[in-house]
């Protein structure tokens, strides 16, 4: 588990969510009608119901993203949502790995950066957010570009590269041909490096 530095300005991040919550609701009420059915449209297309694990053979729908000159692809049952430009409300002193804050619905959920994981360094740019989960949201994924959609089956995958180190490598179920990253929902969701306590002693 990567170690927070410094301390944490706990009131000024308090400070922060509120305004961002009322920013949201002032926005919400004045989306185009057209818009958000759109992207509700959009998020229930990737938000599809459980399924078995992949098999070989098996057909997947995946979404494919890029963070830090990665490529990766996550099956799009763990996508509830994407959010375009999420406002975040950034914590000095945090791991790497949380890259900050952000309001959903009225709901406080964390944003991570995957590339640490896998050995790079942490992108400074902004991009679409996806909001990761089964039957709730659990984390957000930063990212710097959601490329596509795209079907996959297990047949087409590879081993992961011995280079990956063993912790990330228990993250990936394969490489497809063009050198993506299939991310394991599971293992994302259940890695206690990307589970995060806030509290105001700090971010565990």
């Amino acid at each position: 588990m990567p170690k927070r530095e410094g301390n944490i300005d706990w009131d000024k991040a308090r400070a922060r969510l509120e305004e961002l919550e009322r920013a949201t609701e002032a926005r919400d009420s004045f989306t185009d009608e057209a818009a958000r059915e759109a992207l509700d449209a959009r998020a229930r297309a990737l938000a599809l119901p459980a399924q078995v694990p992949m098999l070989p053979g098996s057909l997947r729908e995946v979404v494919r993203f890029k963070v830090a000159g990665q490529t990766y692809a996550l099956e799009s049952r763990f996508i509830l949502e994407v959010l375009r430009a999420p406002e975040l409300t950034l914590l000095p002193g945090a791991p790497p790995l949380l890259r900050g804050l952000t309001l959903l619905r009225g709901e406080v959920l964390p944003v991570v950066e995957l590339a640490p994981l896998f050995g790079r360094p942490a992108s400074q740019g902004v991009g679409p957010v996806l909001v990761v989960g089964t039957a709730r949201a659990e984390l957000g994924l930063r990212t710097d570009e959601v490329a596509e959609v795209a079907e996959l089956t297990g047949t087409e995958l590879v081993p992961a590269p011995p280079s990956l180190e063993e912790e990330a490598g228990a993250l990936v179920s394969g490489v497809s041909p063009d050198g993506a990253l299939v991310l394991e929902g599971e293992a994302l969701l259940a890695d206690d490096r990307l589970v995060f306590e806030l509290s105001e002693e700090g971010v565990a």
